[in-house]
């Protein structure tokens, strides 16, 4: 793929003489015409050219538009004060280039070293989209990737001609082209053409003015039916993604998002769990793109997804017991608690009846740890299958505008999935973020009627069956400040890392470092950082390993004295370290005696 400069490749021909020819027929017949109505008349014939009936082939006609839009952009540019390097990738004529084939800038998933003379103007273009528009825009639409599959994967075979075919959904705000059509681009030529239905680009609202018919022409003539949604209004992802759906024909509906890159046999495995199962949904491995080089990176195929006390999507390593489940074979599917969210396919028809999206949730932000929950509470299954890997940008800030702004919106949609899916657990999501309760999360009563509908499990059941590894424990007494009787103050690790050592600090309601889960494992436990000590050691806060040891505490509820399986109790500072909780023999004394709120020791 040509990697030269965009006005080098503006006017070149890829039929050479014939293009001259024209031009020499043109200036004799409009001879005493100005070059600028020259211009416009070889735009107009170029550009109105039907490419389905061209003597030059489709390819040929597709160039051929390209470089003549181009023409149009140019003149924009002047007028817009994005820069031109955003549209570079617009001249990228599409040619074939064998998978790990480096021959160009970026082909065989390599880095990208924009030239540094050009560097202070990259830097100023990144941040239109918060990732490295310039060396985005130096590599091809097709470039090259490795086969990044496990060779077990890649000897696996799958019933082609009966797996269903896919819509695949993608959706953009303001996205680069070149990321957007790389996306395109690499679905199209690393899937099945018959497995691919259509492609969906539903447009949030953009201001742009080259994703509009600019984008509209281009799709036009892509090999795979291809076709843009508008949204009119900024809705955000969550919306845009339903509207998408319901215009879906395809038996699988595939949500990818717009600067994605999909490797070799992505699609077919897939699909084949969805065939195995309707009820499963599944993700791909998601490996990185990087946002300042490009260079595709594998990430480890034994990661799953989880969450914290707030429902903050996080990866973890995969559980042993999944590990086992799966017999020590990494090409075998993966159980997963919770989905990343961005990536994912699930048969069309199960969308709809295990309840789509929560069309209450606003722009983008826990709508995927809503449906992990209500996928498994429900009857189905979350996979991730080690066998389909598709990179992804992933960036360090969100370009976009978040109307109402970003808090907000989150805690909105945190609030929906705590209420209607977490029954008393939800008390985790507002202890550990005391300012949530102020946020207005609209009517959930549709959303409980459907988990009532579906006969889904409670949330314990989720726990105790689906991630019983999860940091909200299953079982538990209680939830609360621990306070000191003699002092009046309360452990806190507001501030604080694994390995640091825990403080005593003036009580507060709104403090979510001061909200402690006793747990039945005897863990004293604030998300997932537990107190941890030896003997007379200091008190630390480190990961809960589940292990016991030097993470187990027993309370006495007659003494009201906390005591660390070494037999040593927890009590209020020295004087030696008047912010520091101590550990000594235990006496009985009241500086050694705590007030747990909520105990029930009955839980």
């Amino acid at each position: 793929m040509s990697s030269r400069p965009f006005q080098s490749e503006m006017y070149r021909s890829p039929q050479g003489g014939i293009f001259t020819r024209r031009n020499v027929h043109l200036c004799k017949v409009i001879i005493a015409t100005s070059l600028v109505w020259f211009m416009v008349d070889v735009f107009l014939l170029m550009y109105f050219t039907d490419c389905s009936s061209s003597v030059i082939g489709k390819e040929d006609c597709l160039e051929k538009q390209l470089r003549n839009s181009s023409v149009v952009l140019r003149d924009k540019l002047k007028k817009e004060s994005v820069h031109v390097n955003e549209y570079k990738a617009v001249n990228r004529a599409h040619t074939d280039i064998p998978d790990g084939v480096a021959s160009g800038p970026g082909d065989g998933g390599r880095p990208v070293a924009v030239p540094s003379e050009q560097q202070d103007e990259a830097e100023k273009l990144f941040k239109i989209n918060e990732f490295n528009l310039m060396a985005s825009d130096l590599i091809s639409l097709n470039r090259s990737l490795p086969d990044y599959r496990m060779e077990k994967c890649r000897k696996k075979s799958y019933p082609v001609d009966v797996l269903p075919d896919t819509s695949v959904i993608i959706v953009f705000h303001n996205e680069a082209w070149s990321t957007l059509l790389r996306t395109v681009w690499s679905i199209i030529n690393r899937s099945p053409k018959h497995l691919l239905h259509e492609i969906i680009l539903v447009d949030d609202a953009s201001e742009r003015d080259f994703l509009g018919q600019q984008l509209d022409d281009y799709v036009a003539t892509l090999p795979v039916r291809t076709f843009v949604l508008r949204m009119g209004v900024r809705t955000g992802l969550i919306r845009a993604r339903l509207r998408g759906a319901s215009e879906a024909k395809g038996r699988v509906i595939t949500f990818l998002d717009a600067h994605c890159e999909c490797t070799e046999g992505w699609l077919e495995p897939l699909l084949f769990e969805i065939y195995k199962n309707r009820t499963s949904v599944v993700c791909p491995v998601i490996d990185v793109i990087n946002d300042n080089t490009f260079e595709y990176s594998l990430v480890p195929d034994m990661t799953s997804g989880g969450f914290n006390w707030n429902l903050g999507f996080q990866w973890y390593t995969a559980s042993e017991r999944e590990m086992d489940r799966r017999g020590g074979d990494r090409s075998l599917p993966m159980r997963t608690p919770a989905m990343a969210g961005g990536l994912l396919a699930i048969e069309r028809s199960y969308f709809y009846e295990i309840g789509s999206y929560d069309s209450g949730m606003e722009i983008w932000g826990g709508e995927n740890i809503e449906m992990s929950f209500r996928v498994w509470m429900c009857g189905g299954q979350v996979f991730i299958v080690t066998c389909s890997r598709v990179g992804h940008v992933f960036r360090d800030v969100s370009p976009y505008s978040w109307p109402g702004g970003v808090e907000r919106i989150l805690n909105r949609n945190t609030l929906r999935t705590a209420e209607v899916w977490m029954d008393s657990y939800k008390e985790f999501v507002y202890r550990s973020n005391p300012d949530i309760k102020k946020t207005n999360y609209g009517d959930v009563s549709e959303r409980v009627a459907l988990r009532k509908r579906l006969k889904c499990h409670s949330f314990q059941w989720y726990l105790q069956n689906i991630y019983p590894e999860s940091w909200i424990p299953a079982k538990y007494y209680t939830l609360g400040y621990i306070k000191n009787r003699q002092t009046g103050e309360c452990l806190d690790v507001s501030g604080k890392k694994a390995g640091d050592q825990i403080v005593m600090s003036h009580c507060s309601e709104n403090s979510e470092g001061q909200v402690f889960a006793f747990t039945h494992r005897g863990e004293i436990a604030n998300d997932e950082l537990c107190l941890d000590t030896v003997k007379r050691g200091p008190v630390t806060i480190l990961t809960c390993h589940r292990q016991g040891g030097s993470q187990q505490w027993i309370y006495d509820n007659k003494t009201s004295t906390i005591r660390h399986i070494s037999n040593f109790c927890l009590g209020k500072p020295s004087p030696r370290d008047p912010a520091l909780p101590s550990m000594g023999l235990c006496m009985g004394d009241m500086s050694q005696k705590w007030i747990i709120e909520g105990l029930d020791i009955d839980r």
